[in-house]
């Protein structure tokens, strides 16, 4: 068992404070994923579970058990950092060995585990081989499975995949997903990259300046987002915002055109349209006026970069190829029951 709870967690650094009375549930065999731009405090947070860091204020528990001044070796988790960490001189059994030699484990038992974990991550061929002659996600695999000999009670990994190539990032997170799934081990997975949010997590924690923005499961996020901000940080490419004139029935987009909706709100509020809600139409009704600023041909999908009437940048994601040329005057509709509205404040308005 491995619940992690989070009572009004604090941590400051004199006067800057990094992380703000955080609150959280952390249910055992969930994979949780924090998220959010560079400097939010989510690596911050890592380490204060971990233990290599104490909190200013509030509390850790584990399984219920008070840990803020647990050391870091007696808490039971595991942590697998961006740098992968691993022992140059040794080998890749040596590494896997190294912290359970410490504990004084049998031989037996530490070579029970070891090839456990080498059939999981399909390393057994390289146990004689030195980091220096692995490739990046061999390396991280056997950093991975430095942390799976230990049998902790959660795996904490810090960005794993930040630093392999693109193609190999996404079979990376596969396996990653994959061996959640056989473990059934709580993980907490700490990246910026939202796609990476989006495919692994059971639940997301966004996080701004050191403090909770929203946590939910990744589509709930990408619905239903509380805020603009979340609104932007989840889905790729980024939401479009628009700032418009609500009357009650009716906004006013910039440029004078008006979409006939109701609004639970009247004066200023922002109007988030996904780009991949939005399509080219074939006449004026209805639609709005924009001019072609640049076209993304993808195969898959293209990406077409507009400038719609107010000097207002709209992006949209067409599925398939499309013949759409750079100065081209185009109409552009909304899909009505994806539109998103935020008030003054960034809140979103139901």
């Amino acid at each position: 068992m491995s619940r992690i709870t989070l009572n009004k967690l604090g941590k400051s650094y004199g006067q800057v404070h990094v992380l703000k009375d955080i609150d959280l549930d952390i249910v055992d065999g969930e994979l949780m994923v924090f998220v959010g731009p560079s400097g939010c405090g989510k690596s911050t947070l890592l380490r204060q579970i971990a233990g290599l860091d104490r909190p200013t204020s509030g509390e850790i528990r584990i399984d219920g058990r008070l840990v803020n001044n647990v050391p870091a070796a007696d808490r039971g988790l595991a942590m697998v950092f961006q740098s992968y960490a691993l022992y140059p001189h040794m080998s890749v059994r040596q590494n896997l060995a190294f912290g359970l030699e410490n504990a004084r484990l049998p031989r037996a038992e530490i070579d029970s585990r070891i090839t456990e974990a080498a059939r999981m991550l399909e390393i057994g061929q390289l146990l004689e081989r030195r980091p220096g002659q692995l490739s990046g996600g061999q390396r991280q695999r056997v950093a991975i499975g430095r942390a799976i000999v230990r049998n902790p009670t959660a795996f904490l990994l810090d960005e794993p995949l930040s630093n392999l190539d693109a193609e190999l990032r996404i079979s990376t997170r596969a396996e990653l997903a994959a061996l959640h799934a056989r473990l059934g081990t709580t993980m907490i997975y700490v990246t910026h990259d939202q796609v990476e949010a989006m495919t692994l997590a059971h639940r997301i924690v966004v996080l701004r300046g050191g403090q909770i923005e929203q946590i939910g499961a990744p589509l709930e996020l990408y619905n239903k987002p509380a805020n603009r901000f979340v609104a932007g940080f989840i889905g790729a490419p980024r939401m479009n915002f628009l700032e418009c004139g609500a009357d009650g029935n009716a906004l006013v987009l910039p440029g004078g055109h008006t979409l006939n909706k109701a609004v639970p709100a009247k004066g200023k509020v922002t109007l988030g349209i996904r780009p991949q809600h939005v399509k080219l139409a074939a006449n004026d009704m209805g639609t709005v006026p924009a001019e072609v600023t640049l076209v993304e041909a993808l195969g898959s999908e293209t990406v077409v970069h507009t400038m719609a009437a107010g000097n207002q940048p709209l992006l949209l994601t067409l599925e398939g190829q499309h013949k759409v040329t750079a100065g081209e005057k185009v109409h552009l509709k909304f899909d009505d029951d994806r539109l998103h509205l935020f008030d003054v404040e960034g809140l979103r308005l139901n």
